[in-house]
């Protein structure tokens, strides 16, 4: 079927990645992770260990947002992707919640985080918000999301420093975020007919509350790790020029985050990453995820 039309079924467009629910991956993660696995830079492990913590909770109100509309469509192989999206959400949330039992472990208060999640998306936006409001917040965070995963795995000279084991799982993420990157939009189009300004206001909204949530708990995590004020000042200045400078790990994300905008956008106009294909073959010869993921790294 098309990803750009839930009306009608076909072969998947050329640019296209099928959704492939992968079980059972080893990561390694219950081996000597150190505790800045990022180069040993607190800014750059926290950054991503801060995201990993708002994952569980988020994929399970993605999922409830996408099943809102899954009655009204009929077409088996349709039923079919909302249903390998939603196997490849709980995966995400499978292996992100063993990861954020080690951060349990330094200390984080991982129960908390998750407990402010849940009460923010669960009790508070699906009990106020419409179906329609609470699928057009899936879409776009799906559309930050893949377009991180885009940008994240094509510059992959940014994670040179980090362990392996860790960038595994990232890229990983990272293949299935854009293999199902077009399942909440088409829903949100063809199914609840969502209207452009709802579209704009989800992703402003998303743009906003996200990095924010990101940075709050960056800055617990931080304070866990025993730097004091005046330390942390310091690696706050130097981990957000790394994100914002110029040629950052942010800087390629704007133009196609702003595509979203555009009132023809779909997420599959930008296709996938060739990247991706090769860290799919080497999975499939190996069945190696810290393999696939250690493919994608620049040659010396």
């Amino acid at each position: 079927m098309t990803a750009h039309d839930l009306s009608t079924s076909g072969q998947l467009p050329e640019d296209q990645l099928p959704i492939t629910v992968r079980e059972g991956l080893d990561f390694g993660l219950d081996g000597d992770i150190p505790r800045h696995w990022f180069g040993g830079d607190p800014f750059k492990t926290r950054f991503f260990d801060a995201m990993s913590t708002l994952f569980p909770e988020g994929e399970r109100f993605f999922i409830a947002c996408v099943r809102d509309y899954k009655d009204q469509i009929s077409d088996p192989a349709h039923k079919q992707v909302l249903l390998d999206f939603a196997r490849q959400e709980a995966q995400h949330s499978k292996v992100h919640n063993a990861f954020n039992h080690r951060l349990s472990k330094q200390g984080i208060k991982v129960d908390k985080i998750l407990a402010n999640q849940r009460r923010n998306l669960f009790d508070i936006a699906r009990k106020t918000m419409s179906k329609g409001h609470t699928l057009a917040i899936t879409a776009a965070s799906e559309h930050i999301t893949a377009l991180m995963s885009h940008t994240f795995v094509e510059n992959r000279h940014h994670f040179e420093d980090a362990d392996p084991r860790v960038r595994a799982m990232y890229v990983w993420h990272a293949v299935e975020e854009v293999e199902h990157k077009g399942v909440a939009f088409d829903v949100m189009q063809q199914v609840a007919h969502v209207g452009y300004w709802l579209r704009v206001w989800a992703l402003l909204m998303v743009s906003i509350q996200f990095p924010m949530f990101v940075f709050q708990i960056l800055n617990h995590m931080l304070k866990v790790d025993g730097f004091n004020r005046w330390q942390r000042w310091g690696i706050w200045l130097k981990g957000l020029w790394w994100l914002y400078k110029p040629g950052g790990l942010m800087g390629p994300l704007l133009r196609p985050y702003l595509a979203w905008y555009k009132p023809g956008f779909h997420p599959w106009d930008a296709g996938a990453p060739g990247e991706f294909q090769t860290w799919m073959r080497v999975m499939q010869q190996s069945g190696d995820p810290i393999a696939a993921s250690d493919a994608l790294q620049p040659r010396a």
